[in-house]
Protein backbone atom coordinates (compact mmCIF):
# COMPACT_ATOMS: atom_id res chain seq x y z
CA UNK A 1 0.00 0.00 0.00
CA UNK A 2 0.98 3.31 -0.94
CA UNK A 3 0.40 5.63 2.10
CA UNK A 4 0.44 9.07 0.45
CA UNK A 5 -2.93 9.49 -1.51
CA UNK A 6 -3.33 12.13 -4.20
CA UNK A 7 -6.77 13.57 -3.43
CA UNK A 8 -8.67 16.87 -4.77
CA UNK A 9 -12.12 17.84 -3.85
CA UNK A 10 -14.84 17.03 -6.71
CA UNK A 11 -15.02 20.93 -8.00
CA UNK A 12 -11.45 20.61 -8.76
CA UNK A 13 -11.06 21.33 -12.42
CA UNK A 14 -10.03 18.24 -15.01
CA UNK A 15 -7.12 20.12 -16.24
CA UNK A 16 -5.56 20.72 -12.40
CA UNK A 17 -5.87 17.43 -11.58
CA UNK A 18 -3.87 16.45 -14.45
CA UNK A 19 -1.66 18.90 -13.65
CA UNK A 20 -1.71 16.85 -9.92
CA UNK A 21 -1.23 13.37 -11.63
CA UNK A 22 1.65 15.29 -13.49
CA UNK A 23 3.37 16.41 -10.51
CA UNK A 24 2.85 13.89 -8.49
CA UNK A 25 3.70 10.97 -10.67
CA UNK A 26 0.84 9.00 -10.13
CA UNK A 27 -2.17 7.58 -12.72
CA UNK A 28 -5.15 8.80 -10.27
CA UNK A 29 -6.34 11.22 -7.78
CA UNK A 30 -9.26 10.01 -5.34
CA UNK A 31 -11.92 12.76 -5.16
CA UNK A 32 -12.32 13.58 -1.68
CA UNK A 33 -15.26 15.00 0.67
CA UNK A 34 -14.93 17.85 3.17
CA UNK A 35 -14.81 14.65 5.65
CA UNK A 36 -11.88 13.26 3.50
CA UNK A 37 -13.80 10.29 2.13
CA UNK A 38 -13.43 9.00 -1.06
CA UNK A 39 -16.23 10.17 -3.09
CA UNK A 40 -14.73 9.78 -7.04
CA UNK A 41 -11.87 8.26 -8.31
CA UNK A 42 -10.26 10.11 -11.95
CA UNK A 43 -7.30 8.03 -13.49
CA UNK A 44 -5.19 8.78 -16.70
CA UNK A 45 -7.41 6.67 -18.76
CA UNK A 46 -10.90 8.71 -17.51
CA UNK A 47 -8.68 12.15 -18.71
CA UNK A 48 -7.64 10.80 -21.75
CA UNK A 49 -11.08 9.03 -22.81
CA UNK A 50 -14.00 11.69 -21.54
CA UNK A 51 -12.20 14.58 -21.49
CA UNK A 52 -9.65 14.74 -24.17
CA UNK A 53 -11.25 12.56 -26.36
CA UNK A 54 -14.67 13.10 -25.35
CA UNK A 55 -13.71 16.79 -26.32
CA UNK A 56 -14.82 18.16 -22.85
CA UNK A 57 -13.85 20.80 -21.23
CA UNK A 58 -10.86 21.29 -19.33
CA UNK A 59 -12.21 23.72 -16.84
CA UNK A 60 -15.10 20.94 -16.04
CA UNK A 61 -15.02 19.98 -12.74
CA UNK A 62 -13.36 16.80 -12.05
CA UNK A 63 -16.41 14.73 -10.56
CA UNK A 64 -17.70 14.73 -13.95
CA UNK A 65 -15.33 12.37 -15.33
CA UNK A 66 -14.93 10.45 -12.07
CA UNK A 67 -15.53 7.00 -11.72
CA UNK A 68 -18.33 6.72 -9.05
CA UNK A 69 -18.70 5.37 -6.11
CA UNK A 70 -15.37 4.40 -4.96
CA UNK A 71 -14.80 0.43 -4.17
CA UNK A 72 -12.67 0.46 -1.51
CA UNK A 73 -10.86 -1.50 0.95
CA UNK A 74 -9.87 -1.90 4.57
CA UNK A 75 -5.96 -1.72 5.92
CA UNK A 76 -6.43 -4.74 7.80
CA UNK A 77 -7.55 -6.60 4.81
CA UNK A 78 -5.05 -9.50 3.50
CA UNK A 79 -3.74 -8.87 0.21
CA UNK A 80 -5.40 -11.73 -1.41
CA UNK A 81 -8.95 -9.81 -0.53
CA UNK A 82 -7.91 -6.86 -1.57
CA UNK A 83 -6.71 -8.50 -5.29
CA UNK A 84 -9.89 -10.02 -4.98
CA UNK A 85 -11.87 -7.00 -4.79
CA UNK A 86 -9.64 -5.43 -7.86
CA UNK A 87 -10.32 -8.38 -9.84
CA UNK A 88 -14.21 -8.74 -9.17
CA UNK A 89 -14.51 -4.85 -9.66
CA UNK A 90 -12.59 -4.63 -12.73
CA UNK A 91 -10.43 -1.91 -11.09
CA UNK A 92 -6.28 -1.66 -10.91
CA UNK A 93 -6.07 0.85 -8.04
CA UNK A 94 -7.97 0.17 -4.92
CA UNK A 95 -8.32 3.43 -2.08
CA UNK A 96 -7.47 2.01 1.24
CA UNK A 97 -9.75 3.06 4.63
CA UNK A 98 -9.31 2.75 8.53
CA UNK A 99 -12.59 3.34 9.70
CA UNK A 100 -13.64 6.82 8.45
CA UNK A 101 -9.97 8.01 7.09
CA UNK A 102 -8.54 7.12 3.85
CA UNK A 103 -5.01 6.26 4.85
CA UNK A 104 -3.65 4.79 1.50
CA UNK A 105 -4.01 3.33 -1.43
CA UNK A 106 -2.88 -0.04 -3.50
CA UNK A 107 -2.10 -0.20 -7.19
CA UNK A 108 -1.40 -3.53 -9.25
CA UNK A 109 2.09 -2.65 -9.02
CA UNK A 110 1.83 -2.54 -5.67
CA UNK A 111 0.92 -5.87 -5.30
CA UNK A 112 3.68 -7.10 -7.70
CA UNK A 113 6.35 -5.84 -5.99
CA UNK A 114 4.58 -6.98 -2.46
CA UNK A 115 4.36 -10.23 -4.05
CA UNK A 116 7.72 -10.01 -5.64
CA UNK A 117 5.93 -12.22 -8.31
CA UNK A 118 5.63 -10.49 -11.38
CA UNK A 119 3.39 -12.95 -12.64
CA UNK A 120 0.84 -12.84 -10.42
CA UNK A 121 0.45 -8.51 -11.12
CA UNK A 122 0.61 -9.93 -14.99
CA UNK A 123 -2.19 -12.53 -14.48
CA UNK A 124 -4.25 -9.73 -12.37
CA UNK A 125 -3.87 -7.20 -14.98
CA UNK A 126 -5.37 -10.02 -17.27
CA UNK A 127 -8.21 -10.30 -15.40
CA UNK A 128 -8.85 -7.15 -14.84
CA UNK A 129 -8.45 -6.45 -18.37
CA UNK A 130 -11.09 -9.25 -19.49
CA UNK A 131 -13.47 -8.06 -17.72
CA UNK A 132 -13.85 -4.55 -19.19
CA UNK A 133 -12.97 -5.93 -22.49
CA UNK A 134 -15.76 -7.20 -24.83
CA UNK A 135 -14.65 -11.11 -25.33
CA UNK A 136 -13.60 -9.80 -29.20
CA UNK A 137 -10.55 -7.58 -28.53
CA UNK A 138 -9.08 -10.70 -26.96
CA UNK A 139 -10.10 -13.08 -29.90
CA UNK A 140 -9.31 -11.26 -32.75
CA UNK A 141 -5.62 -9.91 -31.16
CA UNK A 142 -4.80 -13.49 -29.36
CA UNK A 143 -5.25 -12.61 -26.12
Amino acid sequence: MTEEVVTASPATPVHQVAELMRDRNVGSVVLADGEGRPVGMVTDRDLTITVLAGRSDTGARAEECATAPVVTGEADMALEEAAGLMVGHRIRRLPVMEGDALVGIVTLDDIAVRTGNLEVARQMTADVARAVFPEFYFHQRGG
